[in-house]
């Protein structure tokens, strides 16, 4: 992030024919600070119907709405009926083009002027996100209605004990969050329940979230206060729906979605890696790391290379490197041999469930062959049984399953000797037909993921027993110690096609 920042503030309206126009102009006064190079300013009239859309339109008249008068561009939106804050605030966040977004009511209750402390804390720390907290110490705060101020906090222990977090205020209105991420999360609510929604899915993200105290002003219900006791119950019930949901990131082309629900097994991922582990050397990288499920198992190691594509991976893998010396992340496209770390070998490259998603798995080889010191190692696991690809291969992406043969054959024609071939997760075969050839699902299940993980210890002591095919194969392969290249390169796009590259030791 540079030493100044940009923001996009979506501001929800409904019924607030005498406060909008004051808040507003208080808002816009945070374009002059100097830590804010561009602030776009989205208000969501949300089917308002006294005279707030006449307030917007005379606002709207007075301001200069284009993005080339100074710092601040207004945009202005009106749903033609009522449809909820947490509606309001996705409209609003689809246009956001700024590298951070926060949530501002037209109410008057928070102080404009606490959103520039929120955005020190990201120009200071490596920060996900920020909530403003009306309960750590502030400067001043009204005091009013102790019996709101129970249920805030009954809700935020609620929100604490399913997210895992310690924050002192769920339910604030500020909550400045990373619009890259704040966008990759499918929020669903479309009233109040998005407090609780977005606070638990950034938990369930593992996102860096701070908390800095802020000012509040709240007003009675005679003032217009539209939250009651009624929304306390719904906040409840939200908690419950999303503590029992991982539905953490929207649809892209990565397939994060259904890769992160097969990350809800961390018996089964613990067992994948004590299978390799006697096979791991010191200085590894790990291709398709993904959340770092087994980075977290192997290291530390003297050097750990955990990379991947997707880049919601990366800023996760990021996050783990702090109180790491030995682990670095980066970007790794297995079939761009140009994206592996530069001027650096290894001794071993783990490459599990990415070649079969993969165009040319022998290119993929070959690169990984290049990125290994001689003697080095290549742990690589693929879907076993052509005869089993079904509809959950085609969500996966996958584009194939190998044999024992197919996977051997790859390896030589890359200048790999197959040191090990270990068949993995035999039980699991049953599943997979099931539920992709004889069902022709497009998904698993959340229960089958945690009863998965509650089964792998005994999966994994009937595996060697089961009379089955397994559902992977794991090739231990080892790049030789001495390779001496006597063909052109001619001749070696022959050997990928087909013809053994020349090679002594």
């Amino acid at each position: 992030m540079s030493p100044g920042t940009t923001l996009t503030v979506v501001v929800p309206v409904y019924n607030e024919q005498y406060l909008v126009e004051t808040c507003l102009k208080r808002l816009a006064l945070i374009a002059e600070s100097p830590l804010l190079e561009r602030v776009k300013i989205i208000v969501v009239d949300d089917g308002s119907t006294d005279h707030t859309p006449d307030v917007l339109a005379h606002f709207r008249a007075l301001t200069p709405t284009d993005e080339g008068r100074g710092k601040a561009e207004w945009i202005f939106i009106r749903h033609e009926t009522n449809r909820g804050k947490g509606a309001a605030i996705r409209t609003g966040l689809n246009l956001a083009d700024t590298e951070l977004s926060v949530i501002h009511d037209a109410d008057l209750e928070y102080h404009p002027q606490d959103l520039i402390k929120m955005v020190q804390v990201f120009l200071a720390e490596e920060a996900d996100a920020v909530f403003g907290s009306r309960f750590l110490a502030s400067e001043y705060r009204r005091v009013l209605f102790y019996r709101h101020e129970l249920g805030n906090r009954l809700l935020t222990l609620l929100s604490n004990l399913v997210s895992d977090l310690n924050l002192t205020d769920m339910e604030t209105c500020y909550k400045m969050v990373r619009t890259e991420l704040l966008k990759s999360i499918p929020l669903v609510s479309d009233r109040f329940g998005i407090e609780p929604e977005l606070t638990i899915k950034l938990g369930k993200r593992g996102a860096r979230i701070f908390e800095v105290p802020i000012r509040y002003a709240g007003r009675t219900y005679q003032d217009g206060k539209k939250i009651g006791w009624k929304d306390g119950f719904r906040a409840i019930a939200s908690i419950i729906r999303f503590a029992c949901s991982d539905h953490i990131y929207a649809e892209d082309h990565w397939g994060s979605q259904i890769l992160g629900r097969l990350n809800r097994a961390p018996r089964f991922n613990r067992w994948m890696a004590e299978v390799i582990r006697p096979y791991v050397g010191e200085v590894v990288l790990e291709i398709g790391a993904g959340t770092g499920n087994l980075t977290q198992q192997l290291s530390p190691r003297r050097s750990y290379w955990a990379s991947d594509i997707n880049p919601h991976y990366i800023d996760y893998l990021a996050k783990l490197t702090p109180n790491r010396p030995y682990l670095h992340v980066t970007y790794t496209n297995a079939e761009a041999g140009g994206s592996y770390p530069c001027d650096q070998k290894f001794d071993t490259v783990i490459c599990l469930n990415v070649i079969e998603h993969l165009d040319d798995d022998v290119q993929t080889l070959l690169n990984i062959r290049d990125a290994l010191m001689d003697g080095g190692r290549a742990i690589v696991l693929v879907p076993c049984g052509p005869w089993l690809f079904g509809t959950l291969d085609g969500v996966l992406g996958h584009r194939r399953r190998y044999t024992r043969e197919q996977l051997r054959g790859i390896a030589t024609r890359a200048g790999l000797e197959t040191e090990a071939l270990l068949s993995f997760n035999r039980i699991g075969v049953i599943a997979w037909w099931l539920n992709g050839r004889l069902l022709r699902r497009k998904s698993f299940s959340l229960s089958q993921i945690k009863l998965l993980n509650v089964l792998t210890p005994t999966l994994r002591f009937l595996d060697p027993w089961l009379p089955l095919p397994p559902l992977s194969l794991i090739a231990v392969l080892q790049k030789p110690a001495a390779i001496r290249n006597e063909t052109t390169s001619s001749n070696m796009d022959k050997g990928i096609e087909g013809t053994a590259e020349v090679m002594r030791r």
